[in-house]
């Protein structure tokens, strides 16, 4: 494996974790927002 390969692979795992976190951060902030719409009628 030669410098660049490993040097992708790197940044693909850490797009991949970052990506992942903010699809959960999103999901926990919708989730919220329909708890206090639910709230407001």
């Amino acid at each position: 494996m030669s410098a660049i390969n490993i040097i992708t692979l790197i940044a693909i795992i850490l797009f991949a974790r970052l990506g992942v976190r903010l699809f959960f951060k999103y999901r926990k902030l919708k989730e919220e927002d329909k708890a206090d719409n639910k709230d407001v009628k």
